[in-house]
C-alpha cells in the first residue's frame, strides 16, 4: 500500500490567523453555521476539516464526528494524523464541514476530490471560505490566505464531482473585528461566505421491458 501523500505545509501565519482577535471573531460568527451542518443529519457519521481545534458550537450533538485541523509541519492532525488521500473508506460521510481549510492550504482541488469520495450519495459539503471583497481582507493580508470568490469555488466543487448551491450566504462581520449573528443572500462585503454542494447520484436508466410477440392463432412457427 503506498504511503499518504501529504499535503504542502501550511503557512504559520495563515493558522496563526484564525488565533487573533480578527479571526476569532470570524469563526464565532460561523459557529451557527456549523451548528447547523452538524444538526443536519443527527447521528450519522460527519466529518470538520477546520483551521484548529475549536470547541462544539452549543448544543450541537454530533454522532459520530472526526475532526481534523492543519498540523504544524504538514498534512492534517486531530482525531488522527493524516495526509491526502484521507484513511476513510468511500461513500462513509453524511456531512462534510471545511472550514477554511481550503484557505490555508493550496491542495483545495485534491481536499475536495477526497471530500467526494468519502461523502454518502445525498450527502453535503459546508465549505466556509474567506471573502477576497470583503474590507475584512485587509486583517488577514499578508498572513499567508489565499481567497477566492464563490464563482471560483463552485468551479472547483463542479470539478471534484459535487453540485453546489447557485447562491452563497454571506457570513461574518464586514470590518469591525466582532461576531456577526446571521447570514446574507450573496456574499456582499461579509468577512467570508458559506457555500453547500451536494453529491448527487444519478440513477441507473431502467431497461424497457421487450414487448411480447403478438402470434396469431395458425401462424406458422
Amino acid at each position: 500500500m503506498p504511503s499518504p501523500a501529504f499535503p504542502r505545509q501550511p503557512e504559520p501565519a495563515a493558522v496563526a490567523w484564525f488565533t487573533s482577535a480578527a479571526g476569532q471573531a470570524l469563526l464565532a460568527s460561523e459557529a451557527g453555521c456549523v451548528a447547523d451542518a452538524l444538526h443536519q443529519r443527527p447521528g450519522q457519521p460527519l466529518l470538520w476539516l477546520g483551521p484548529h481545534a475549536t470547541p462544539l458550537p452549543g448544543g450541537a450533538t454530533t454522532g459520530v464526528l472526526l475532526r481534523l485541523h492543519p498540523a504544524p509541519a504538514a498534512g492534517y492532525t486531530g482525531g488522527l494524523r493524516c495526509g491526502l488521500p484521507l484513511p476513510l473508506a468511500n461513500d462513509c460521510c453524511a456531512t462534510i464541514v471545511v472550514q477554511h481549510a481550503g484557505d490555508i492550504d493550496a491542495t483545495a482541488a485534491s481536499l475536495l476530490e477526497e471530500c467526494t469520495r468519502v461523502l454518502l450519495p445525498g450527502g453535503w459539503v459546508w465549505l466556509l471560505a474567506l471573502n477576497p471583497l470583503s474590507p475584512y481582507r485587509l486583517r488577514w493580508r499578508g498572513q499567508g490566505l489565499s481567497a477566492r470568490e464563490p464563482i471560483t469555488w463552485r468551479r472547483r466543487l463542479r470539478a471534484a464531482g459535487l453540485a453546489p448551491e447557485a447562491v452563497s450566504q454571506g457570513v461574518g462581520p464586514r470590518w469591525d473585528i466582532a461576531a456577526a449573528a446571521g447570514e446574507q443572500d450573496g456574499a456582499g462585503l461579509r468577512a467570508a461566505f458559506l457555500l453547500r454542494a451536494q453529491k448527487r447520484v444519478h440513477p441507473l436508466t431502467p431497461l424497457r421491458q421487450p414487448r411480447p410477440l403478438g402470434w396469431q392463432t395458425g401462424t406458422p412457427a
